[in-house]
């Protein structure tokens, strides 16, 4: 396993000079870690399998060779990457058309489900020479014969852990069957379960193998701090902070799609510039959102693990866990959306005391150190609020004063209505009115009130009614019954189902309901009152090559014992463990 380097630039590789050219022209010079080791090796033809985390810069280690074996003239796929996300192939996507802007003929498709099949089978007719892709979409234009893979010159697999962790294990093994034995192929992930080592051992030739410590990434240029969850709610800690921390843009992290909602909605209620990042968003809208995050129109962004994944935006200076992830990796996933590009950057961690061990689980994965921290009382935020009005009032009388304003003062001294005193009490007691200037220390909410409140500090809020993680299973009532035309008799698993349905609808697993498998068809709960556009894109979705075909029915599931949820908070989008019974997995 190779893992050393030595100080070398792009230009001392073998790559075509129309890609050294744009590398110089977007300041690109020194190649990271995973880019040293993993461009020569592909270059000589290898098969890679690398493991770095999130932001090491993995998509320039395996396009940039990738680009130097295209033939742009050549109108067919000669290079395809699987990506988990949409997002992620999307910055993926964009990452090679930088790269090879100055390739005369050269064009990328994106594909991904949830979206219009048209526009992605037109840039597919016309003849892309790379196509980038989620697993389902994928299979979707396979099938359909529009994606040719035979002059396929090079594979990738990016983030394969996080695809296994998705369900998505048997499409990678689809796709990766369609590839041409002659084709170039190359895995790229943050962690190396054993799925995944077993799938590298199946499809990969000799790889080189690739390893990049996490720590090379975390732990140089990432400040983590640590706030035990007590003495006030998670909402007052989170605005308290946003007040009195200079930050030029922040991703907040919670559980899920609902929770970014709420939580946006109460930050801009108090002067935040904030916005949610959610599945509920159609792809026109979040990237929107991701462009007035990077302009400065949003300063704070509120995002789920899955839809935050592949996030680049080099602005991005503070990274709020509000919610802790269930697992080690997407810890690191989640920081790595910080301190990016050579800046420094800070993760800060909202955890209760049943949870201090999973910090100790952080600093080993990352060969850092949680500093612990106290947020402001309501004393230090009064006082800095005080400090900030004499700051900003020392300062306007620095600057020029409109002499209309000079006049006015003086005509209402002179009249004797007020002295000066009396209006700068008065503007002083209207500005405490706007912002108080003497903080209230709030009072903490009875144990069973707690999470409600870390939402809306004792305020009914939309979306009250939603499961959490400490709360039991949606009941039935908020589920319609679909029957799906995918079953046993098809090799279909629950896990496959609800994979196939997170990915497509972007659904967090706690709000599907039961699943219940029949020889030659399958019946889910699913959400009330889904969008009929939604129903459309899940009717075309394939299940172990099968088209879902998804309907209502008016067929009765099975009743099974409600479960309390184990409190894990872990709503990824993960196939569930072997072993579960089917019909409770999702409660």
């Amino acid at each position: 396993m190779k893992n050393d380097t030595t100080a070398v630039s792009f230009q001392d590789m073998a790559l075509p000079s129309v890609v050294l050219n744009q590398l110089e022209a977007l300041g690109f010079t020194q190649p990271t870690p995973i880019q040293q080791q993993a461009i020569p090796s592909l270059l000589e033809g290898n098969d890679v399998l690398g493991e770095a985390q999130t932001g090491t810069g993995k998509t320039a280690a395996f396009s940039l060779p990738a680009l130097a074996s295209i033939e742009a003239n050549q109108r067919q796929t000669q290079m395809l990457v699987v990506t988990p996300t949409r997002e992620l192939a999307i910055q993926v996507a964009d990452a090679i058309e930088s790269f090879s802007k100055q390739m005369k003929g050269m064009e990328v498709a994106t594909v991904y489900g949830g979206s219009a099949f048209g526009p992605q089978i037109q840039a597919l007719k016309r003849g892309a020479s790379v196509v980038v892709g989620t697993p389902g979409r994928l299979i979707d234009l396979l099938n359909k014969k529009v994606l040719k893979l035979d002059g396929l010159r090079f594979a990738v697999l990016d983030e394969a852990d996080e695809m296994l962790n998705m369900g998505f294990i048997e499409d990678i093994e689809t796709i990766l069957q369609s590839v041409p034995d002659t084709a170039q192929r190359a895995l790229f992930s943050a962690t190396m379960p054993t799925a995944i080592r077993k799938l590298a051992k199946t499809y990969l030739t000799d790889p080189v193998n690739i390893r990049i410590a996490p720590v090379e990434q975390a732990k140089a240029n990432i400040r983590q701090r640590a706030w035990k969850v007590m003495g006030m709610t998670k909402m007052t800690a989170l605005t308290r902070l946003l007040e009195v921390t200079e930050y030029q843009r922040a991703l907040v992290f919670v559980r899920t799609r609902q929770d970014t909602m709420d939580v946006a909605e109460l930050l801009q209620r108090q002067g935040f510039r904030a916005a949610p990042l959610s599945g509920d968003l159609n792809q026109a809208q979040r990237e929107q959102t991701v462009t007035q995050l990077r302009s400065g129109h949003i300063k704070v962004l509120v995002a789920t693990d899955v839809v935050a994944r592949g996030l680049d935006v080099p602005e991005i200076t503070h990274v709020i866990n509000y919610d802790l992830p269930s697992d080690t990796e997407s810890y690191v996933h989640r920081i790595g959306r910080t301190g990016r590009a050579g800046r420094s950057g800070e993760a800060i961690l909202f955890y209760r005391g049943k949870e201090r061990h999973l910090l100790r689980h952080y600093e080993k994965l990352t060969n850092g150190s949680i500093e612990y921290f106290d947020v402001p009382s309501a004393e230090e935020l009064s006082r800095f609020r005080q400090e900030q009005l004499q700051q900003s009032l020392l300062k306007q009388l620095e600057s020029d004063v409109d002499s209309n304003v000079q006049k006015l003062l003086s005509s209402w001294l002179a009249d004797g209505s007020m002295t000066a005193e009396q209006i700068a009490l008065s503007l002083l007691a209207q500005r405490n009115q706007q912002q108080p200037l003497f903080v209230k220390e709030e009072r903490r909410p009875r144990p069973e009130r707690a999470e409600r409140a870390d939402r809306d500090n004792g305020r009914p809020q939309r979306g009250e009614k939603r499961v959490r993680a400490t709360t039991k299973r949606v009941p039935d009532s908020e589920f319609d019954t679909y029957k799906i035309q995918v079953g046993r008799d098809h090799g279909a698993r629950p896990g496959d189902i609800v994979g196939a349905i997170a990915n497509e609808a972007e659904i967090d697993s706690q709000f599907i309901g039961q699943i219940q498998l029949f020889a030659q068809h399958s019946l889910v709960q699913l959400p009330k009152g889904m969008p009929a556009e939604l129903k459309k894109a899940l009717q075309r979705t394939r299940v172990r090559q099968q088209p879902m075909a998804l309907e209502l029915s008016d067929s009765p599931l099975k009743k099974m014992p409600p479960r309390a949820s184990k409190g894990n908070g872990d709503n990824r989008r993960r196939a569930p463990r072997k072993g579960q019974p089917a019909a409770r997995r999702f409660n």
